[in-house]
């Protein structure tokens, strides 16, 4: 585990999570005010410093979102700052203020375009008013609380000589960190590390300078590491690299990369690290986003071995082909044999012991998916006990249940699926549809059930586990009104769990009714 500590030769990297802010703005990454609370709350026990909760002033869900997250942080052990986004403009820091005020440590996060492109075509203001806006921003954040971030959007396409007077002004006017993000992913290393070594020149010690990296052009981490070695204290990023366009700096590709190179990089984090494997279980579940097998650190096959060369390897000492140990990011490495017979007590350790906490109501619907899986696969690893739980929907009643269904399908038959659907008065309802294969037949059946009007936006199938009785795990994405719902299914018969995505979607329409969640930017 990394701890605040380090070893008496690094400096401390503030780690600074917007997994619910940037990361919610990833296409059908949507999150329901129940999921933002059981995320900020394993935010919390990964050990972030900072947790941008959200931009309250984009729609009353996310207002309401980050007040309840404000309020809840009370509760936790670990102390993070709870942050706020607003553009430079009086209305959203007021939003934002109403809604951080509860935190015991709160955080204004005002931000404003500097680069000559945003200037000239998004916001269409001189650099002289982008200077004055930017100030009174500051001034009336904090006139708030003491604890007052400023960005300068798309800072790296930013002239170098405004950039450092708007971060001077800034910090005049009372900001206590600087952002200076990468908006669009377009520096390189060499050329980012210099621009903050010049803002960090700049302005007076005590005041943090943060660095906002993208991954448009894959250099997200590359260029956070080169803004540490710079000077910046503080690095923005999210659990998985989710966010705008092509993600962020990845929370645990930085922090790792820190810990495994500290022989060559003198710099420590806070994070707990033993949480960061159950962190990213729980951010692909609950924005339905697959991490991809190949992803550093928390992908499938990150500590997979296969050619026997490297095989023979790890036999003889595992060093040869593995530079992180699993077990340092929680990562599970044994295997649990949990069969039919056995009870809710042994499933309920089992699943506290590899790190996975659950609710009394959400413990009992995982209980019975683990009872419908021990009948049908001769071994339960814990890969499938975190699919499991992972699978069991989060903050969304249940309006519309699976009871039953039948597939007709063939090379030389049209499929055709009837589908029996239990809906949350007690009735049920039964369908049949035919469609170009079975999954389509089965969502048309669904559709005429339903009567809601959605567009399958994305279908994506993954292996959950490993061996011929493997779980598969459906993510789907369905469009409602110009709103995109994601829904999540796990089980071993992949119509099944192609079933229990799109339901999942569905009950998330029917409980948020098409929310908007407004227009929302970067900073």
């Amino acid at each position: 585990m990394i701890t605040d500590s380090g070893d008496g030769n690094s400096r401390r990297v503030y780690i600074f999570d917007t997994t619910l802010r940037d990361g919610e703005q990833s296409p059908g990454a949507s999150l329901s005010h129940a999921e933002k609370l059981e995320l900020a709350a394993q935010l919390a026990r990964l050990g972030v410093d900072m947790i941008e909760a959200g931009f309250p002033i984009t729609s009353p869900g996310d207002f309401a979102a980050v007040r309840a997250i404000a309020e809840a942080s009370h509760g936790w052990e670990q102390n993070p700052v709870i942050v706020g986004l607003a553009r430079a403009v009086s209305a959203d820091i007021d939003a934002c203020w109403r809604a951080v005020e509860p935190a015991r440590r709160p955080r204004i996060h005002t931000f404003i375009s500097t680069s000559p492109l945003h200037m000239e075509h998004q916001m269409r203001k001189p650099a002289a008013e982008v200077l004055r806006q930017a100030v009174a921003a500051v001034e009336r954040a904090r006139g708030y609380c003491a604890d007052v971030e400023f960005s300068a959007m798309d800072a790296s396409r930013s002239e170098i000589g405004f950039l450092r007077e708007v971060c001077q002004a800034a910090v005049e006017a009372g900001a206590t960190t600087i952002n200076i993000p990468d908006t669009v992913g377009y520096a390189l290393p060499e050329e980012f590390g210099p621009m903050v070594a010049a803002i960090v020149e700049a302005l007076p010690q005590g005041v943090v300078v943060s660095v906002h990296t993208h991954d448009d052009l894959g250099l997200a981490t590359a260029n956070a590491l080169a803004a540490v070695e710079a000077g910046a204290a503080q690095v923005e990023c999210t659990v998985n690299g989710i966010g705008e366009r092509a993600g962020n700096t990845s929370l645990e590709e930085f922090v790792m990369i820190l810990h495994t190179r500290r022989n060559r990089l003198a710099y420590h984090t806070g994070i707990n690290t033993r949480e960061i494997y159950r962190s990213s279980r729980l951010v692909s579940a609950l924005t339905g986003m697959v991490v991809p097998p190949n992803k550093a650190v928390v992908g499938a096959n990150a500590f997979a071995h296969e050619s026997g060369i490297h095989q023979d390897g790890m036999l003889k000492s595992r060093e040869t082909f593995e530079i992180m140990n699993p077990t340092l990011i929680g990562r599970p490495q044994s295997r649990l044999v949990l069969g039919k017979l056995s009870g809710s007590h042994a499933f309920r350790n089992r699943l506290e012991e590899i790190g996975i906490r659950l609710d009394e109501e959400r413990l009992k619907t995982a209980f019975a998916q683990f009872k419908e899986l021990a009948d049908r696969k001769s071994e339960v690893t814990d890969e499938d006990l975190e699919a499991i739980a992972g699978g069991a929907p989060v903050g969304v009643s249940e309006t519309y249940a699976l009871e039953n269904f039948q597939i007709s399908t063939g090379n030389r038959t049209t499929p055709t699926a009837t589908v029996r659907l239990r809906v949350a008065d007690g009735s049920e309802s039964e369908e049949a549809a035919t469609g170009d294969g079975p999954v389509d037949a089965i969502y048309h059946a669904i559709d005429r059930i339903t009567g809601v009007p959605v567009r399958l936006q994305d279908y994506s199938l993954a292996a959950a586990t490993s061996g011929k009785d493997a779980l598969g795990e459906v993510s789907v994405k369905l469009e409602y009104k110009g709103h995109i719902y994601s829904g999540r299914g796990v089980s071993t018969d992949v119509l099944e769990a192609s079933l229990r995505a799109y339901i999942h979607a569905l009950n998330k329409i029917v409980a948020n009714g098409g929310r908007s969640r407004g227009p929302q930017q970067e900073g």
